[in-house]
């Protein structure tokens, strides 16, 4: 009898990295897989707290914590102290769960699925004799700018540190869209020791998932053909998206609030714009209230998504222009945190204004609605550029000379979108074809049902 192969999982410990290896885990335990999904004992937490009481995710797969390093009132949004935390406690946390579970399993661990942002868990693997898969859950075309770093520096378009020597827009291969170097993974943070310690890792990270036996990506070969065709060794396997394959979604770090499926229902369809801005970005008030200002002059129905840590300086209750919640009545609809897959497939959504991080890009690529582009940091501000110029799905904003997206800038962008039916009819091309790629005999379908042969081979 072939033993059940037994996965042990490891996201990079925020939102967007959870999210899609919960996925592709659950689909892996359909296909007959067992998964152990070891995530930071802070966000383990927050996954258990926000399941809903008819969530079956525990029977299905082992969801277990390792510490991340830093006390529990610590600030883990400084990614600095995070990331040396991380380096010096995980690795050995991690082992010990790997050795207990060889112990207790008589067939063992047969394999790790590693986030590839923590390649430190490929050298665990490696030492313990064990295979070893990379997981990238951002776009292609971001791993290949991080692939492409020794290239960068020799070329001169940054230094050994990752400061920017050329600022013009440069092509990593000629049929890759146009990358502006100010848009890269490391270049998003002013402080020089930050950025120095992030491409350290790019380069580590480089290095560790070169002993990895395969590289699988959350994206499709229709989305971005040029980057897999610069690093063929990269497989696409997505959009891992519940819509596509399972039906519903896990790894969220707050609870979903599924009142305003119910205030969908009541709206026309293609008439409300979704504003969400994921688990990352900051606002300050006065960009704040710009915003709100910028949905009432709209005049267009809202749903929008406003969590308890948006804002840098106050809570979010005060923050709202005066009188705003009585001026808009019934035409908007707040929540702290929605179920966004469903969201997104509702008819009722005309667009999604959006900071652009990958799991928001390909869900709403996936139900063919078009972007207004907020991008935050990171990848989103490459995401952007995909979505604008190479797919032409969306719009971006301008800032003020104040460094504000103004009220008036909002709706102007909003009336451009609902006055052109193009987005909307391109938007819907591209759904098609990522449809098609995940469906029976697509290209993501084939390479997944690749990956999954090599997994049960042992």
């Amino acid at each position: 009898m072939v033993p059940i192969p037994h996965i042990v999982a490891i996201p990079y410990p925020a939102q967007g990295h959870v999210l899609p290896l919960m996925e592709l885990s659950l689909w892996l335990v359909k296909e007959g897989c067992k998964i152990t999904f070891v995530n930071s004992e802070f966000n383990h937490k927050r996954v258990i707290k926000a399941l809903s009481e008819n969530d079956d995710v525990q029977k299905k797969i082992s969801l277990v914590s390792i510490p991340d390093g830093l006390g529990p009132e610590e600030d883990r949004t400084d990614l600095k102290k995070l990331t040396e935390a991380i380096a010096e406690v995980m690795p050995g946390k991690l082992e010990e769960v790997i050795n207990m579970i060889n112990e207790c399993d008589e067939n063992g661990v047969s394999c790790v699925i590693v986030d590839e942002n923590m390649g430190w868990a490929l050298g665990v693997a490696e030492k313990l004799n064990i295979r070893r898969v990379a997981f990238w859950p951002a776009a292609a075309a971001m791993l290949a700018s991080l692939f492409s770093v020794s290239k960068l520096i020799d070329d001169g378009i940054i230094d050994s540190d990752g400061a920017i020597l050329k600022k013009q827009g440069i092509k990593l291969s000629p049929n890759m869209p146009i990358m502006n170097p100010s848009d890269f993974a490391w270049a998003c943070f002013p402080d020089p020791t930050m950025r120095k310690m992030v491409i350290e890792l790019v380069k580590d990270n480089n290095e560790r998932v070169k002993s990895a036996d395969w590289i699988i990506c959350n994206s499709a070969k229709e989305l971005e053909p040029g980057a897999f065709a610069m690093f063929p060794q990269v497989s696409p396997i997505g959009p891992l998206l519940a819509s596509n394959r399972l039906g519903f979604s896990a790894g969220h770090f707050w609870p979903e609030d599924s009142s305003c499926l119910k205030w969908l229902d009541q709206q026309p369809n293609n008439s409300v714009i979704y504003v969400a801005f994921g688990s990352f970005t900051i606002l300050d008030s006065a960009q704040f209230q710009e915003l709100a200002l910028g949905l009432e002059l709209s005049k267009r129905r809202f749903l929008w998504v406003v969590r308890e840590n948006l804002l840098t300086d106050e809570a979010a209750d005060n923050a709202y222009p005066k009188g705003f919640k009585d001026r808009i009545g019934n035409r908007g609809h707040i929540v702290k945190w929605a179920p966004q897959q469903e969201v997104l497939a509702h008819p009722s959504i005309a667009c999604f204004l959006s900071h652009c991080g990958w799991n928001s890009t390909v869900e709403s690529v996936s139900n063919g609605v078009p972007f207004l582009c907020w991008p935050y940091f990171a990848d989103q501000l490459f995401n952007q550029s995909y979505i604008c110029d190479v797919w032409k799905v969306g719009l971006g904003f301008k800032k003020n000379e104040f460094g504000i997206i103004g009220k008036e800038e909002i709706k102007n962008k909003m009336d451009q979108l609902f006055g052109d039916e193009v987005f909307k009819e391109r938007a819907l091309d591209l759904r098609a074809k990522v449809k098609s790629s995940v469906k029976g005999g697509g290209s993501s379908d084939k390479m997944f049902g690749k990956f999954i042969d090599w997994i049960k081979t042992g």
